[in-house]
Formats: structure tokens, sequence, C-alpha cells
């Protein structure tokens, strides 16, 4: 009898019958809070009944136009819709299906487009599981570990991480780009440097958000080099921080924008947007796919901006947000065992560390694992899987968030002996 691999661990021991909104229901009829969103991927929650409508009609209308054999009305639609949302002077899209395809896109337009062989990433940051995106994936090693030797010509710069170090925000962040200039001189020069990639909010490396003093000396040093600067908004786009792009938090204009998870509602469906003029850079026929912008998942994409609109869901996450993260930090003050709780509006972590200081991945594993006995899903992320995150669909509630920060209080409560 097949089976599924037994490398895909899984998180929680739900399994699901249905959802609806924030929540899971599961075979045996328990309701469980979602606050992990499939991985931030479910932002109007599930099943919403517009995206649901848009997704049923689009299936029998068409499933599949490859969309370099034949244009289809989603496609064009929703790239018209993209075009009102996205930063000022991106007015060019290319669609894949998952976030990684997207990573390489924009790895192969950067390389194309500049003829410069580098690529400086971040510590700490995720972009994918694919070769090239887990070479320059930093959140921990189990993402590239044994399929070496990894692409070659990515380098590794510090994010201003200021808890990891013991600093405050201002020196982790001097510290961080004069580190990238030493690298500069030392291992990248500016003119073999193609691009920066980095995440507004770290996602798998812990939800560490950015600044603006470091966003904004990446832009100055990627205009003073000519660098490109892509901006991964594959967790933290489409209003997740409380703003619709992370990097709005940060005053900061990307030449490359990466986007997926909560675009399409759980569908999937990923993309690269930029300028006209640097799109037209890359080499003829380095773009396309089999699946990229399927129709349904662009039906549901497009089904997915209005509910955010009509709804105010960026606002929602924004309130929502501080909510949750006021009252994490309020449980965090009753315990040392929590050493930090940060985020940006509906990414909301909390790093478990032992009395000296170090991570504490068994409290964090614990608290974890009894949130989802007690009906409340999070799931962990960091390098040493130490941090909680907190990511509920962006029409999470006032009281759903005092739900979970009630179970969430009991839990810590319960793992910490507190």
């Amino acid at each position: 009898m097949a089976q599924l691999s037994p490398l895909l661990k899984q998180a929680t021991p739900v399994v699901v019958d249905h959802g609806e909104g924030v929540y899971l229901y599961d075979v045996d009829g328990k309701r469980h809070l979602d606050f992990t969103a499939g991985i931030g991927v479910t932002s109007t929650g599930h099943c919403h009944p517009h995206v649901v409508r848009a997704a049923q009609e689009q299936i029998g209308k068409l499933v599949h136009g490859q969309y370099t054999t034949v244009m289809h009305k989603p496609l064009l639609e929703l790239t018209k819709r993209l075009g009102d949302v996205l930063p000022s002077g991106l007015d060019s899209l290319f669609y894949a299906n998952s976030g990684s395809e997207a990573v390489e896109a924009a790895l192969r337009l950067s390389r194309q487009a500049t003829k410069r062989p580098n690529v400086i990433v971040f510590q700490g940051g995720f972009h994918g599981r694919t070769v090239a995106a887990a070479s320059m994936t930093t959140s921990g090693t189990r993402f590239s570990a044994g399929i070496g030797p990894l692409m070659a010509g990515v380098h590794v710069a510090p994010f201003p991480y200021a808890y990891h170090y013991g600093w405050d925000e201002q020196t982790a962040t001097k510290f961080a780009l004069r580190e990238l200039d030493y690298l500069f001189q030392t291992v990248s020069a500016p003119n073999e440097t193609a691009a920066f990639f980095v995440e507004p909010v770290l996602g798998e490396g812990g939800y560490v958000p950015a600044n603006t003093k470091f966003m904004a000396g990446l832009r100055e040093r990627a205009d003073r080099h000519g660098i490109l600067l892509v901006v991964d908004e594959i967790q933290t786009g489409f209003g997740r921080t409380g703003k619709f792009w992370g990097h709005d938090h940060f005053d900061v204009s990307p030449d490359i924008v990466l986007i997926a998870k909560g675009l399409a509602s759980g569908f999937p469906l990923s993309g690269i947007a930029a300028s006209q003029e640097l799109m037209a850079k890359a080499f003829p026929g380095s773009q396309g796919g089999t699946y990229g912008g399927n129709a349904v998942s662009c039906a549901a994409a497009i089904a997915t901006l209005e509910v955010i609109q009509q709804e105010n869901l960026v606002e929602n996450a924004a309130e929502r947000g501080r909510q949750l993260l006021e009252g994490a930090r309020v449980i965090a003050d009753k315990t040392p065992a929590i050493g930090e709780v940060r985020g940006l509006g509906l990414l909301v972590g909390s790093e478990f560390t032992t009395a000296d200081g170090e991570p504490d991945t068994a409290t964090a594993q614990a608290a974890q694992q009894t949130a989802a006995k007690n009906g409340l899903l999070l799931l962990t992320c960091g390098p040493y899987m130490n941090v909680v995150r907190m990511v509920p669909p962006l029409v999470v509630s006032a009281e759903q968030v005092d739900d979970a920060l009630r179970i969430w209080g009991d839990v810590v409560a319960s793992v910490t002996g507190g």
C-alpha cells in the first residue's frame, strides 16, 4: 500500500475534514483555531465564500490554459488588478506556481539583466527548497543539507537580528551594514553583484522584522553600485504585516518583488513583478512553465484581492496584529522562558530561551504541541526551531485573538511551570 514519505513530519496531529474562516474541523468534529493559515497562505480564511464561488465558476469554464500557448481572461484580469496594488514602477509580471519558482525566476532575471554572477542574501532568510532557492536560504541547514555542492555565487551578509546578537536595534543595524560593505571588499565586488535578496520580516528565520535604516542602507548601496534590490514578499505581502506590502513599513522601493502564499487564498500561484524595462533585459525564452498562471488560481486571486479590499483586511491585520503582539508580550512578561516577542501585523513570534539566554527548542516544541492539543494550531521557526509563530488568516476577529491568547497563556504556564 502506498504511503506518504516518512520525511514529511506533521506539525500537529490534526486530520482535517473541512475548514471555515479561522477554524479547521477535524474528522472527529473537533474545532481548532488555525493560527498557521497554511504557513501564511489562507489570507481570507478557509473557504471564503467569494473565493470559493469564483473558483467554482472558473472550473466550469476553463481549468488549464497554458499561458505561453493561449491567453485567458483570469490571467489578464489579475494582471490588471495587481497593477493597482504593486509598488510604483513595477508594471510587468511573470507567474509561476510556488515561492521557490518565483525566487529562481528573480535570480535568473537579476543575473541576465545585470550580467553579473553573484547575489547577496541575508542571514536567517528563507527563499525555498529547490536547489538554487535552497542555496540562497540560511534560516536552517535542514533546507540544504545533503544536496551539495550548492549553487555558486551566493554570499551571505548579516541581518539586524538584535536579540540574537544581544544588542539594541541601532547597533545591530550598524553592524549589518558595515559587514555588508566588508563583504564587498572581501568576497563579492559590487561590480560582480547582481542583486540583494531580502525578506521584510524573516519568516522561517524567526519572525524578525527589518527596519527602516537597514532597508534604506540596502537601497542606497544598490543605487550606488547598480545592484538590484529584490524584496521577497512571499510571506509578508497582501496585507499580512498590516500594510499591503511588508516593505511599506520601511519606506523603500524595490526593483523586483516576489509574490505567492496569500495571493490566492490557498490555490497555487506565485510570481515576480519588475519594471517593463528591467524585465525586457532577460533572455528570450527564459520565462515560462506548464502550470504558471493557472486559470482557476488566477480567478481565486482576483477574488482574494476583492475580499482584501472589501473587508478592509489590511486594516484588520494591523489592528489584530497589535492586539496579538501586545497580548503575547503580556504573557511573555510572566515567564523568563520567553526571551522576546516580536513581529509585524499578523506575524508574531515568541522566542524561547533558557535561563542563560541559549535557544530553548524543547520548551518551544512542547508549547506548540500542547497548544495543538488544546485547539490552537501554531508552528515553530527559527534556526533552532525555538520560536513559536502565530500567523492567523487576515479575517481573524478580536474575539478569536482573545481566545487564542487565552489558550496560549494557559499553555505557556503549563509548559514552563508558571
